[in-house]
């Protein structure tokens, strides 16, 4: 769903809380409620205090990176004072969209690209983030505002293994020109018509490849056909977890053939206090893709306790 480039201050952090959240592991699954979320009460937050300041109801879709996300929301809103009720698992954005747009739920942390182009404006051909963003906060619903985005995004990419990358000197999607007549690519069937897939990289890029296998998105059967070298290139989300355990690279993509996917919180303008707006920009502005991509790890890989990743992160950053 963005290249993974390592800033080292959040490296060292991350090593914090991923040893926190390793540690969390003989656990197999993340502390839950009755409704199978992760659990995040504030009596067993220990970053809450005491002074309200404000009261929100935090959802999640149904898919575990996004629950780590609004894990953190919840933590770090919880440790200002803010009375948060969590509504995790709700769906996908065709059911929990309408929600925020009314109220029910006050904050869900959301992908700027696709909230545009799925319940926004699905005409749009906006790719930078600036572009997205633009496009967002011209035409989202009244009621609804988005917040600053964070540098970390998950969204499609051009993925090699870190020996064909160091191989041919590779760090951007541009440097694949003198290569792509010998590399075969995989990805999803629909890829090799897509907008932004076979034709977009070759109008983007001027990439024509080999040849193109069909096989699932972002999943065991592409990441096994990398692996083993049956291709050479695949389209792979940028916080797959296994981009770590496989030794893989995702490719920069600087002339944005891929839209920008980057998390942002989605909010409810009358559930907006100015200690909730300060806090989840705060988050923003720390969150990178490699730090999701190593919290993903460790909590789909890992199984670490999501509460105990989403602290750690808090803490490593020093947003608790």
């Amino acid at each position: 769903m963005a290249g993974s480039r390592l800033r080292t201050p959040v490296f060292a952090g991350l090593a914090v809380f991923t040893g926190v959240a390793l540690a969390a592991c003989g656990s197999s699954s993340p502390s839950t409620s009755s409704s199978g979320s992760p659990s995040s009460s504030s009596s067993s937050n220990p970053l809450a205090s005491a002074a309200p300041s404000g009261s929100v109801v935090v959802g999640s879709a149904n898919f575990p990176e996004n629950e780590l996300l609004a894990e953190i929301y919840v933590l770090a809103l919880q440790g200002k004072g803010v009375k948060v009720t969590p509504k995790f698992n709700i769906g996908a954005r065709e059911v929990y969209y309408p929600q925020v747009e009314n109220g029910s739920v006050s904050i869900i942390p959301e992908y700027n690209g696709a909230l545009l182009t799925t319940s926004v404006d699905p005409s749009s051909t906006a790719a930078s983030t600036a572009q997205v963003d633009a496009a967002l906060t011209a035409k989202l619903p009244s009621s609804l505002e988005i917040l600053t985005p964070a540098p970390a995004q998950d969204k499609d990419s051009v993925t090699v293994t870190q020996a064909y990358a160091k191989a041919h000197n590779l760090t951007s999607i541009a440097q694949l020109t003198p290569l792509a007549s010998s590399i075969t690519f995989g990805g999803p069937p629909e890829f090799k018509t897509r907008a932004d897939g076979l034709p977009g990289l070759k109008k983007n890029y001027g990439l024509t490849f080999k040849g193109f296998d069909p096989l699932d998105e972002s999943g065991p059967i592409t990441l096994a056909a990398l692996v083993d070298g049956k291709v050479q290139a695949a389209d792979v989300f940028t916080t797959t977890p296994q981009i770590i355990t496989d030794k893989l690279v995702s490719l920069a993509d600087p002339k944005n053939n891929f839209a920008a996917q980057n998390v942002v919180p989605l909010v409810y303008k009358k559930a907006l206090t100015p200690t909730i707006t300060s806090t989840l920009n705060a988050i923003s502005a720390k969150l990178t893709t490699q730090a999701l991509l190593q919290m993903d790890q460790a909590v789909i890989l890992g199984h670490a306790n999501y509460s105990t990743v989403a602290a750690g992160f808090l803490k490593a950053e020093g947003l608790s």
